[in-house]
């Protein structure tokens, strides 16, 4: 395994900036096509169902998409 990561080391250290960033976001892509397997610590799933729950029991006081824009774009 070591040398496995040595020589991809070695192999990403001679690709160009562009070919590099292209790597990054092949490499995100791919971790993203299987969002099942990426941890979750307990304080997120605790803060998400809190949030999910806070929203059940009040949904009016959410803003959606559009109006959050407007607000950012000003």
């Amino acid at each position: 395994m070591g040398y496995m990561k040595e020589n991809l080391s070695s192999q990403i250290s001679q690709l160009s900036v562009p070919e590099k960033i292209q790597l990054v976001e092949d490499l995100w892509d791919d971790i993203a096509a299987h969002p099942e397997s990426l941890p979750m610590p307990e304080w997120q799933k605790t803060e998400l169902d809190q949030r999910k729950s806070e929203h059940k029991n009040n949904p009016s006081a959410a803003s959606n998409w559009e109006d959050v824009k407007k607000r950012i774009q000003g």
